[in-house]
């Protein structure tokens, strides 16, 4: 049966379920500050892998997605979304033939720190009669993918420029989020952040070489990007959905919530419920208990949740609770829908194609 209709309360648990005011709420207020900033944004997917919400985005003014993975990237663009970049390395040769294959399909880019993988994609995609768009990978401070210098940035754009079949394009970066507690540390970091990425970009191009593409910035960063006085595209895509990580960031609000059921009270005081860490995916970070202050998590397992209640909101079996994830960038892996809710009734259900999408 449908759950369309339904209310809430009504639902199967445990249960994902959007709140869809609050998700366009998101989404309509990143899309000012942009359009305000004349600022690009290049939402990520990795956090929703669902191309219903990344068409709202673009809807909105986004000029295009951002994906982790190929797989990701080959279902944002069966959706008929077509300006895609992979904020990754490809490197295999058969995903680099998938990928030129995309390219019939859209304008697919992909990012690279190294020779070999730039001549495998210039070698797979003049044999396919195709041509690639790369972007460098700048390592700011996540200490994992990228190039750590100006030089090797210039090297690998040398050879990027001067390859048949690859179409060099700019830069791009990712950034570590920390959990700031005020608004000017939090921009001056991210400032910190994108001159790193900036400064490969700009001895590029001190080298004679076209680099007009620059890719980095995410949601705890978004406004800082208007600051650089270059044309930063933001790939922030946290800000659709949010979790409690970031209760900093006032102006987005938590919109993907957890319905579950309490399924047993074994003792006063507490209360079990009928969803555990396989379905929130973060075991080192609780969620929180929406709208009762009394309750609070205890711990998690494999598949409940153990809750503490003081008395001032006592949990019986057969009541709901609405749980709201830490950070939700991982926990959309472990569902197979969405259920979008608004004034609490089920309004639409979304699969989840990027769901696993490893590959």
């Amino acid at each position: 049966m449908s759950e369309v209709g339904i209310r809430k309360e009504d639902l199967d648990t445990p249960a994902l379920w959007v709140d869809l005011d609050k998700m366009e709420g998101n989404i309509a207020a990143l899309a000012a500050h942009f359009r305000e900033a004349g600022v690009g944004w290049r939402p990520h997917t990795k956090g929703i892998k669902v191309p219903a919400i990344a068409h709202k985005a673009i809807a909105a003014g986004a000029i295009g997605v951002t994906c982790a993975k190929l797989a990701e990237a080959e279902v944002m663009v069966q959706s008929g979304i077509t300006d895609v970049l992979i904020a990754n390395q490809v490197v295999d040769h058969d995903k680099i033939k998938r990928l030129v294959s995309l390219n019939t399909r859209g304008d697919v880019k992909v990012c690279v720190d190294n020779e070999e993988n730039i001549r495998d994609i210039s070698e797979i995609a003049t044999a396919n009669n195709g041509e690639v768009g790369v972007l460098i990978e700048v390592d700011t401070s996540m200490g994992r993918a990228g190039v750590r210098t100006q030089e090797q940035g210039v090297k690998l754009a040398r050879l990027a420029a001067s390859l048949p079949g690859v179409n060099f394009l700019g830069v791009m970066s990712h950034q570590h989020l920390e959990e700031f507690t005020n608004t000017e540390d939090r921009i001056l970091t991210a400032r910190g952040y994108y001159d790193i990425c900036l400064g490969v970009k700009r001895a590029i191009e001190d080298a004679g070489i076209p680099a007009p593409m620059i890719s980095s910035g995410e949601t705890f960063s978004y406004d800082a990007a208007a600051q650089t006085d270059e044309p930063i595209e933001v790939e922030g895509g946290t800000y659709a959905l949010m979790g409690s990580r970031y209760d900093y960031m006032t102006e987005f609000q938590i919109a993907n919530k957890i319905l579950s059921t309490i399924v047993s009270t074994p003792r006063e005081g507490v209360a079990i419920g009928d969803v555990g860490v396989r379905a929130i995916s973060f075991p080192h970070a609780d969620p929180t208990v929406e709208g009762m202050p009394g309750v609070t998590v205890d711990h998690m397992v494999d598949d409940h949740i153990v809750l503490n209640t003081d008395g001032t909101t006592p949990l019986n079996i057969g009541d709901k609770i609405v749980l709201l994830p830490f950070y939700q960038d991982m926990m959309v892996n472990r569902w197979d829908q969405y259920i979008g809710v608004r004034d609490g009734v089920v309004e639409e259900v979304w699969d989840i194609p990027g769901r696993g999408c490893y590959h």
